[in-house]
């Protein structure tokens, strides 16, 4: 169940108050250090469909790609074949782009690979900032890089590894969303809330 929040709370500008899911998404999840390798390669496939479109857009449609998907197991999605993509592509609940929906697919199996030769893909992610969540100190959204040296680092990597839809663009909206990066404004309630969740090192 999601915490209270009072009525009167500061916080980023960016959640449209009119959307309840797209509030409660910036209230509970957003810069919330996420650790399990899976739900990681949920968040970077869904930050790709979002190119060219807005965050809000794929998070209204997430549990349609869930289900569309097989709840993004890796296993199931890299034995898609002709007959499941046109299905994918038929699917009006989830952004019905060929180029993205075979990203997923193609992504699937270079998750698989990459799994296979590093180990644990949050474990493997997180060594690109030592574990812990930089923590930022912006004022306001223009303070707020749109990438970063470290952005472009794994951006790199991810691409040499075969994932598609990666920019280093994606990956900084990625960085964000799962918590490598604190990137509230320090005004939003949610800022040292983040803080504290970002202080324990990745063993």
């Amino acid at each position: 169940m999601s915490p209270r929040v009072p009525k009167d709370v500061i916080r980023c500008s960016w959640p449209k108050a009119t959307n309840a899911l797209y509030v409660s998404y910036h209230d509970t999840e957003w810069g919330v250090p996420e650790r399990d390798g899976r739900a990681l390669f949920e968040k970077l496939l869904l930050d790709g469909a979002q190119a060219g479109l807005s965050w809000e857009t794929i998070l209204n449609k997430r549990e349609n790609y869930r289900r569309a998907f097989d709840g993004f197991d890796p296993e199931k999605m890299a034995r898609y074949g002709a007959r499941k993509q046109a299905a994918l592509l038929a699917d009006a609940g989830i952004v019905r782009n060929r180029q993205k929906v075979a990203a997923f697919i193609g992504n699937a199996k270079a998750y698989l690979e990459l799994v296979e030769a590093e180990g644990d893909f949050g474990r493997w992610l997180w060594r690109f900032v030592d574990g812990v969540p930089v923590q930022n100190g912006w004022d306001g959204l223009r303070q707020i890089p749109a990438r970063t040296a470290v952005s472009d680092a794994i951006s790199k990597e991810l691409q040499a590894r075969g994932f598609k839809f990666v920019g280093s663009t994606i990956v900084y909206a990625f960085m964000q969303a799962v918590g490598m990066v604190n990137d509230h404004v320090v005004s939003c309630f949610r800022y040292e809330a983040c803080a504290k969740l970002g202080r324990k090192r990745l063993r």
